[in-house]
């Protein structure tokens, strides 16, 4: 018994079910949806609706993708509400120096907001986090050594110019005159 066909397979899934179950001499009932009542499996009108119930699925999930990416072009977020937080990030990174497992971390933290307040974050969420947190130092790194690459004398400080050599340099608007 079975309470809809689309809640027991989809396309070739289904016909592949349909042979075992009429190999072992089962019929289904289904209690709702277009196929009510009780059928041979490999039936031609079972057959069909299962071919379409595949394709209806298929193109469910296209227009969903579709969608999801609509809405990532428009830069709207998706997925739920971030549950990682500065103070969780921190406690992490300390773990994480201290040799502590992803597990072990993840079991450390607890979700401060939202729906799974009071949870821990899975170990997936935590390596996530501290995968972002990673490639945003390494970025940065390689962004202050290009900065570095391109002029050094730019993180000098300003008074370590020598005085004899501020001598030899003209005098501009905002250097006073020897």
């Amino acid at each position: 018994m079975v309470h809809e066909q689309k809640r027991l397979e989809r396309g070739i899934e289904l016909a592949a079910l349909a042979e075992q179950l009429k190999a072992a001499g089962i019929s289904l009932e289904f209690l709702a949806g277009e196929l009510q009542g009780t059928h041979d499996p490999s039936g031609i009108v079972f057959t069909v609706l299962a071919a379409l119930s595949g394709m209806e699925y298929e193109y469910i999930r296209d227009r969903t993708l579709e969608g999801q990416e609509s809405a990532r072009a428009r830069g709207k977020a998706i997925g739920g509400a971030a549950v990682i937080d500065e103070v969780m990030l921190v406690v992490a990174l300390h773990l994480r120096e201290r040799g502590k497992s992803l597990r072990g971390i993840a079991a450390q933290l607890v979700i401060t907001k939202g729906k799974k307040k009071g949870w821990h974050p899975s170990p997936a969420t935590v390596l996530r986090m501290l995968r972002e947190h990673d490639d945003t130092a390494a970025t940065a790194a390689a962004a202050g050594a290009r900065a570095l690459d391109d002029d050094p004398a730019s993180l000098a400080p300003a008074s370590s110019t020598p005085p004899a050599a501020a001598a030899d340099q003209p005098a501009g608007p905002n250097r006073a005159a020897r």
